[in-house]
């Protein structure tokens, strides 16, 4: 087989498991989901390692406990070295300790009525935050892991897919619908309110490429460090968008070097490193964002199946951890799951890599 037929036919295979993942991921919307100079405290612990042979900047940071967990998001407390991780399968949020090899349950399955945990966010006061593709997000004291607010999408809203989330330096949240193309917004007034209706800040649709009946648009989120813009994925179509919160102005950023089909999470550094990760490619991309969100150029890929369809990541000194979902083994980008379909999963992990 040729190198270009090759790629055509990754190219293809990572289209169709897109497409697979976002039928999935929509009927899991209306019915519950199926049964991240280095720092000591956030080295690697001793004798990880990665689930199979592949890239040696890749390793495994810590193990998830359950047969089938399929995370999805992960958020890194900066101020405890702590990292949370979602579960896209029944709503558990994990908790991974400085230096310990497994995480563990934080948040059992079904708390507060969640179905799936989906976004993660610590904000700067330490509350985590914790989105629903079902319903909506929910905010809770990493203390002691009692919700302390929640607000959700309008009663009689249909299709509806509350995905990924960011936190404004003004303690604002933005929260992306994939099956609307919409952005919410929590004000730190509506969260000291404890509850309320998500209320729809910015509607993208008219600034989206066309796309399949069905299929997602927006994905992950991340906002940069002045809280100047907001910067949103279409993973469909491949598309970075630029959103200003004081205007409401959106528009496409012009990318150099490459696309963002099938991205998923966003993590944007303070000096303008937008960090990337592709589900249904094994890839992990960095961008060089221009100081003004416009433009922004590829600079280095990864891409490794030891990644085992990484959804989103979270930069902590020295490297990057990286949700290990494994969809496409039983989970919402298998098509055959309960069938037999591409597999078994393995033991849940989540990624440690290094030179991205």
């Amino acid at each position: 087989m040729t190198q270009k037929k090759a790629t055509q036919k990754t190219t293809k295979r990572a289209g169709a498991l897109a497409l697979t993942l976002t039928a999935a991921l929509a009927l899991g919307a209306a019915t519950p989901a199926p049964a991240l100079a280095l720092s000591p405290a956030l080295a690697p612990p001793a004798g990880a390692q990665a689930p199979s042979a592949g890239d040696a900047r890749i390793s495994t940071a810590f193990t998830l406990p359950g047969a089938k967990v399929y995370p999805e998001g992960i958020a890194a407390d900066p101020r405890t070295h702590t990292v949370y991780v979602g579960s896209y399968a029944d709503g558990t949020v994990y908790r991974a300790r400085p230096g310990r090899s497994e995480a563990e349950v934080f948040l059992p399955p079904g708390t507060d009525g969640r179905r799936t945990a989906n976004g993660l966010r610590v904000d700067a006061r330490g509350r985590l935050w914790v989105t629903d593709s079902t319903t909506g997000v929910a905010v809770y004291d990493t203390a002691t892991g009692s919700r302390l607010a929640h607000f959700e999408v309008a009663a009689g809203t249909s299709a509806r897919f509350v995905n990924d989330l960011t936190l404004t330096p003004d303690g604002t949240a933005y929260l992306t619908d994939s099956s609307r193309g919409v952005i919410y917004r929590v004000t730190p007034r509506q969260l000291a309110a404890g509850s309320g209706v998500l209320t729809e800040a910015y509607d993208l649709t008219p600034a989206l490429r066309s796309r399949p009946a069905g299929s997602f648009s927006l994905n992950g989120i991340t906002s940069d460090r002045a809280g100047r813009y907001l910067l949103t994925v279409d993973m469909t179509a491949g598309d970075l968008y630029r959103i200003d919160p004081r205007t409401g102005a959106v528009r496409r950023v012009a990318l150099t070097g490459g696309d963002l089909k099938a991205a998923d999470g966003l993590d944007l550094a303070p000096d303008g490193t937008l960090r990337v990760a592709h589900n249904a490619t094994n890839t992990l991309t960095r961008w060089q964002v221009g100081a003004d969100g416009t433009r922004a150029r590829l600079t280095r890929t990864i891409t490794d199946p030891s990644l085992q369809i990484p959804t989103t990541l979270a930069r902590v000194p020295g490297r990057t951890l990286v949700v290990r979902s494994q969809f496409d083994k039983g989970g919402p980008m298998d098509p055959g799951a309960g069938t037999g379909g591409a597999g078994t999963p393995t033991t849940f992990t989540v990624a440690s890599v290094r030179g991205l």
